[in-house]
């Protein structure tokens, strides 16, 4: 039998055990939702739904040996942009873990809080969510920090409460989108093989200007309020590190050796402060790190399942059928960043969306002639922008649980979602240039 004949494609069928996890982990997350259990996407954790996706990967193609489609798996899961990316992972969460602990984080947000104008209160959490997020990467982390902080005002100014959490989820996901430390954007860059400061760049041009609209809205329809910046005290040595990271990897130094020194310096501030001592900044590491294991086994059992599709013919055929029905690069790039935000939205996790839909973007991206920092940049800001709308999201249910604490009763998702003007924003700007063929490289246009 011929090499040709044995690598038989199986179109839709390769999709398989992609959606035999998707069926498993947000199925029964999205039925202990409706349930109101508490923390519902746990009760089948995504580690064991993939392993089930691995398992019906194996029983394609029944005519190959289980060892040769062992091999397909493990080569896609290792493969060296894989590995970079878990590195790249693991070192963020170190720092992000040891400049939190010598006190960084808490600095970030008191030296934002204390410049913020009483009279934009609402436009100044928002800017101090996008200061936050954008230094420390992660958009979790910032609505845990801005979270409490931005609610007690709200209630104590009497402002409106949606439009202040809408406030925090929008900054808190425009640095997620652009950050060097985030996830989403080493995710992206790396996976349509784009350097990370130029999907930077790219994605700067599009989120500052829907950033600004935001601001204005939040100005216009935040009200004035009262903050205690008596209370507030921060440490300008301690931004030092986050400062470091961020203007270094703009610079296009290795984002690796950009993390390493950043994780140096938090060691040799915290310790010369005397907030932590040797043992806790390693801890604080070691629990930084700690935190990004499930994501980084995540991306590298997935990368091994894709490559399974890919050599399945599931791939190609999701390509032709994608491509059928696009006629030209604007269609290329709508039908793009619907897949990366829908895959982000049933997921309920952006990386694992931009993971998925990376290699699929590359390969539509190369039919068209779409320069890999625009796939990233397009991903990028369709996974985070449709997941922040998702009522279900971590950032939303952390919110409703801060306003339940502070004030007896959750603030409603469809109230906050209605006050996303960032995420509206950011949509609308991505779509017009889309549309009208805007921040196209020389090579583009030509």
């Amino acid at each position: 039998m011929s090499e040709l004949t044995e690598k038989k494609k199986y179109g839709a069928i390769a999709f398989l055990p992609l959606g035999v996890f998707l069926l498993l982990y947000v199925g029964c997350g999205l039925t202990f939702t409706f349930m109101g259990v508490e923390e519902p996407f746990s009760f089948f954790p995504r580690h064991v739904a993939l392993l089930a996706g691995i398992g019906v990967a194996m029983l394609i193609d029944p005519r190959r040996k289980m060892s040769e489609k062992l091999d397909i798996l493990c080569e896609n899961a290792g493969n060296p942009g894989v590995m970079m990316i878990g590195l790249i992972y693991l070192l963020a969460g170190g720092f992000q873990g040891a400049a939190a602990a010598m006190g960084g984080k808490d600095s970030v947000v008191a030296l934002g809080l204390s410049v913020i104008p009483a009279a934009l209160l609402v436009p100044g959490v928002f800017i101090m969510s996008c200061f936050i997020s954008t230094a420390i990467g992660t958009s979790m982390g910032t609505i845990a920090a801005m979270g409490p902080i931005a609610v007690g005002i709200a209630g104590q100014a009497g402002l409106n409460m949606p439009l202040t959490c809408a406030a925090v989820i929008g900054g808190a996901y425009f640095g997620d989108n652009l950050s060097m430390i985030s996830d989403t954007t080493i995710s992206a860059a790396k996976g349509c093989g784009s350097e990370m400061k130029d999907k930077f760049k790219t994605n700067f041009f599009i989120a500052a200007p829907a950033a600004l609209v935001a601001c204005i809205l939040f100005g216009l329809m935040g009200g004035a309020g009262q903050i205690d910046k008596s209370a507030l005290s921060y440490s300008l040595i301690q931004i030092i590190p986050y400062a470091v990271v961020l203007i270094t990897a703009l610079m296009g130094f290795n984002v690796v050796g950009v993390l390493l020194v950043g994780i140096l310096m938090t060691g040799i501030i915290g310790m010369g402060q005397g907030t932590i001592t040797g043992f806790e900044w390693v801890q604080a590491i070691g629990s930084g790190m700690s935190d990004m294991f499930s994501i980084t086994i995540v991306a590298i059992l997935i990368s091994g399942i894709i490559g399974l599709i890919r050599e399945y013919g599931g791939v190609d055929w999701l390509v032709e059928k994608i491509t059928g029905r696009i006629k030209d690069r604007k269609g290329a790039e709508y039908g793009i960043g619907l897949l990366a935000g829908t895959l982000a939205a049933a997921l309920v996790n952006n990386t694992i969306g931009i993971i998925i839909s990376a290699p699929i973007a590359k390969e539509i991206g190369a039919k068209y002639n779409i320069a890999p920092k625009r796939l990233a940049s397009l991903i990028d800001i369709f996974a985070c922008a449709f997941l922040s709308l998702m009522p279900h999201d971590g950032g939303m249910l952390m919110i409703q649980g801060f306003t339940q604490a502070a004030t007896g009763t959750a603030v409603s998702p469809l109230a906050v979602m209605g006050c996303s003007f960032y995420t509206f924003a950011l949509l609308l700007a991505t779509c017009a240039t889309i549309q009208f063929g805007l921040l196209r490289t020389k090579q583009e246009k030509e």
